[in-house]
């Protein structure tokens, strides 16, 4: 459970392995996935490694994995996936497994070799089946045409006519092919300016598209036929044809011939339909069977590699008989990570037993916080600022609370807050499914991996809008409106600017038993005059609250690490700080609630503890509401000693007695506590050099505190015993400015609490009157229609803008609060995490890569 508020413990270990027991053992505790390795071996070039061929063939036997399911994913064949993870192989089984993948490969290419070959015979007899088909039209229609003058304006189908006819002086040749249609207007405009004219081009296009052998696309082509005369146009036409990669198919001249030849085409194809079938079903079997195991396949690789690459950051010894390892451990799982190395050298079959010697180190070890899947998302949020210091106060437990608290604050809504609770729940439900999917989506796997957060955040948001009596902008009247309207209908219809009063019969004299009053959403501007100042008071209360918790939080930093300097001359002062200035007037707030009312009747009962408490201490009677002074005014002018404007009459000037005087005392001393923030600590540290005589500073002051032989240096103050006296004060000066100037400003950035709560209300309200409502307002059959659709397009924006968008910046802004003014009080993150070698990790990152390349 220490954990839990803690890093764990870690400890520096040396291993020493059999060399025939390193590779079972490394596998065991890649299974454990507890152990975080060390290079031995920095300077080692990775080519120049032990087992450096071992992970070349490992990388080998991925390479051909790859291919496989690219082949399976082209035919889309689904792949087995079980979820089970099978056990690293034996070094042996790697011969089989590689004699398994070459098989696999080798047979894949043949076939598709064989496959591509076979399909390109089918497109070159395909596109020869078309242009005997088309070119038949065209001598068709040559030899229909008997006219002399038509033959002359003709000059091709002449040419070719008299080429049928015997006795002819003049012959024209011919050449017949396929092009690509979308060369063809080009092609066309090089043949007539590259034979100035002299030849003839028909065209005619293929009405379905073919398939290239190559790539597998669809490919639009039109077949043509050329006449000309001579061999040079000849030589000039095939050029042509060659450089704009257009096939040329023998085309006989009698029709003949090319009725018998069609008729051959024809044969071939249908034969090669039928060796093509038989090509692809075999190469489907092939496939259908890889793909079994293709998972598995992946998993075993990435496991042997890992532990080869795991080795190769091993040392021999002099012996070359003995491995030793440096790892970085939890003391918690010393004793598990000993059996599992007992259970590798059982595996192994060796009769020596693994050695794990505990090290002395003053290097900082890794931050290693033990997750849950409820607890990781809140983890993630705290890592993303920074990892921990090895062993300070971790923020994840209590930002669990805190986060969506806060976040709600903003979000207070019933209606958005149940949509959002209900979205997180349905993939807590749904977990186990949803997260076998492995989508590469990016937004869908940071939805689901925050669905805890999402959840609690709904929930939250949920308590907060009873509290605020808002749902979809409305309010629900559970127990009945404590106030009463005693106008009369003439008198509230001359005079839309009138106010219920709480000092007459107005006011029932007893408040709305849980959260807000309902009569409050009718209140018109009086309803933003009361969450204004309502919203606003609260915001500072949390914040002032939530910022003393983390300078607490210090405390407990500074205990641990033995840092009595921190304690004294940094903590102390900024809690006095803190409280004597910000935390006086949280208390003014809630003095100023019990002692001014509309009333001079005490009614304690509704008041909150704190309230009651401070009514004990302070018996005056109350005042009216008109006497209330301001707390930002009376803050102000605590803080610069001014003196307290006049009241009126029958006010008094200050809240309680004695007022003034516990003002100026809370202002000395707070003001009293920068120059110690400034200058304690550095001149502390200067009297304890110059007793010792010695520049490093030791004992219980000391900023550097040992846990198990590990250094625990923590925080801004660590190693002073390396720094310079002036570099200790430049440090220190500038904690103390940024704690004091942050004070004030951090504070005021609560203040976001209030803004977004009063923006997303204010947004629900405008969508529900601008838009929901004018379906509300129409009768009859008509109106159900347009209600049906102006309600489906307000259920688009409230989701759309008001769950999605206001709870994505709400989310941030309440980010920034921890990050920034919740986290500077007591959290350094300079630390770096702990990476076990574990084959879970390994096997994720490796899916995740491969579905990054293949996509």
């Amino acid at each position: 459970m220490g954990s839990l508020f803690r890093s764990e413990e870690m400890t520096l270990c040396q291993l020493f392995l059999q060399s025939e027991a390193a590779y079972a053992c490394v596998s065991e505790l890649g299974e454990l996935g507890l152990v975080q390795f060390r290079d031995l071996n920095p300077d080692v070039n990775a080519f120049q490694r032990k087992f450096v061929n071992e992970v070349r063939r490992c990388d080998e036997m991925e390479r051909k994995l790859r291919y496989l399911e690219k082949e399976i994913k082209k035919d889309g064949i689904p792949m087995l996936d079980t979820g089970e993870s099978p056990e690293a192989p034996q070094p042996r089984e790697m011969i089989d497994l590689e004699a398994t993948f070459e098989k696999l490969e080798n047979e894949l290419r043949e076939v598709n070799q064989n496959a591509e070959a076979l399909k390109r015979n089918f497109l070159e007899l395909t596109e020869l089946k078309h242009i005997l088909r088309k070119t038949q039209v065209f001598f068709d229609e040559m030899a229909d045409n008997q006219n002399e003058d038509e033959q002359a304006q003709l000059l091709g189908e002449d040419a070719g006519v008299r080429a049928s006819q015997p006795g002819q002086n003049l012959k024209l040749g011919f050449v017949a092919g396929v092009i690509s249609r979308e060369k063809l207007p080009a092609f066309e405009r090089m043949l007539w300016r590259a034979c100035r004219g002299n030849v003839f081009l028909r065209q005619a296009m293929i009405e379905s598209p073919l398939e290239d052998p190559s790539n597998g696309d669809q490919v639009y082509k039109s077949v043509f036929i050329i006449f000309f005369q001579g061999d040079q146009l000849k030589t000039r036409v095939k050029k042509i044809c060659e450089g704009f990669r257009a096939t040329l198919y023998p085309c006989p001249e009698a029709p003949a011939d090319r009725r018998e030849m069609a008729m051959g085409v024809m044969t071939r194809i249908e034969d090669l339909n039928t060796v093509l079938g038989q090509t692809q079903d075999h190469r489907h079997r092939v496939l259908v069977a890889a793909a079994k195991n293709l998972k598995n396949w992946f998993v075993k690789v990435r496991k042997i590699k890992a532990i080869y690459h795991t080795l190769n950051l091993f040392n021999l010894d002099v012996t070359q008989k003995c491995l030793i390892a440096e790892c970085w451990v939890p003391v918690l799982d010393i004793e598990t990570i000993q059996l599992a190395l007992r259970r590798g050298t059982e595996r192994s079959g060796s009769s020596v037993p693994p050695i794990l010697n505990r090290m002395q180190t003053f290097e900082n070890p890794p931050t290693y916080n033990r997750t849950n899947k409820f607890t990781k998302a809140f983890q993630a949020l705290i890592d993303a600022y920074g990892v921990a210091t090895y062993r300070e106060m971790n923020p994840a437990p209590y930002t669990i609370i805190t986060f969506p608290f806060l976040f709600a604050v903003m979000f207070g809504d019933l209606g958005h807050g149940a949509i959002m609770a209900l979205f997180g729940l349905w993939m807590i439900r749904k977990e186990k499914g949803l997260a076998a999917q492995k989508t590469d989506n990016e937004i869908w796997n940071i939805f689901f991996g925050g669905r805890y957060i999402i959840f609690l955040m709904g929930v939250f948001s949920m308590y907060t809008g009873l509290i605020y009596n808002d749902i979809f902008s409305k309010s629900l009247n559970i127990f009945g409106s404590h106030w009463e309207v005693n106008y009369n209908k003439s008198t509230v219809l001359e005079n839309k600017y009138l106010q219920l009063n709480p000092e007459t019969s107005d006011y029932l004299g007893t408040p709305y038993p849980f959260g807000m009053d309902p009569i409050w959403q009718v209140a018109g501007a009086n309803k933003i005059i009361f969450q204004n100042a309502y919203k606003m008071k609260i915001s500072i209360i949390f914040g002032v609250i939530h910022m003393i918790f983390g300078v607490a939080m210090s405390y407990h930093n500074h205990t641990y690490f033995k840092n009595r300097l921190s304690l004294i001359f940094e903590f102390i002062p900024q809690l006095i700080f803190l409280l004597f200035l910000f935390f006086y007037m949280v208390l003014l707030m809630f003095i100023k609630w019990n002692r001014y009312a509309a009333t001079n009747k005490r009614k304690l009962w509704r008041n909150c503890f704190l309230v009651i408490l401070i009514h004990l201490f302070l018996s005056a009677a109350p005042y009216s509401a008109s006497c209330a002074p301001s707390i930002l005014i009376t803050f102000i002018d605590m803080v610069l000693f001014n003196t307290p404007k006049p009241v009126p009459e029958g006010c008094e000037v200050y809240m309680f007695g004695g007022q003034h005087f516990f003002q100026v005392v809370f202002v000395l001393v707070a003001l009293s506590c920068i120059p110690v923030m400034l200058l304690g600590k550095p001149l502390q540290i200067m009297k304890q050099r110059k007793h010792a005589n010695v520049q490093p500073i030791t004992g219980s002051d000391a900023e550097v505190g040992m846990s198990n032989g590990q250094p625990a240096a923590h925080g801004a103050g660590g190693h002073h015993d390396e720094e310079e006296m002036s570099e200790i004060f430049i440090h220190q000066g500038i904690h103390t400015i940024e704690y004091v100037l942050g004070s004030v400003s951090h504070t005021a950035s609560y203040l976001r609490l209030w803004a977004l709560s009063l923006a997303h209300a204010q947004l629900a309200e405008v969508l529900w009157n601008m838009v929901l409502s004018i379906g509300l307002k129409q009768e009859g059959w008509f109106g159900g229609i347009m209600l049906t659709i102006v309600f489906a397009f307000w259920a688009i924006l409230t989701v759309g803008i008001l769950v999605l968008m206001e709870g994505l910046s709400a989310f941030l802004h309440t980010l920034r609060l921890h990050w920034v003014e919740f986290q500077s009080k007591f959290y350094q993150g300079t630390g770096y995490a702990f990476q076990p070698f574990s084959f879970d990790a390994i096997i994720e990152n490796g899916s995740a890569a491969s579905s990054a390349e293949n996509e």
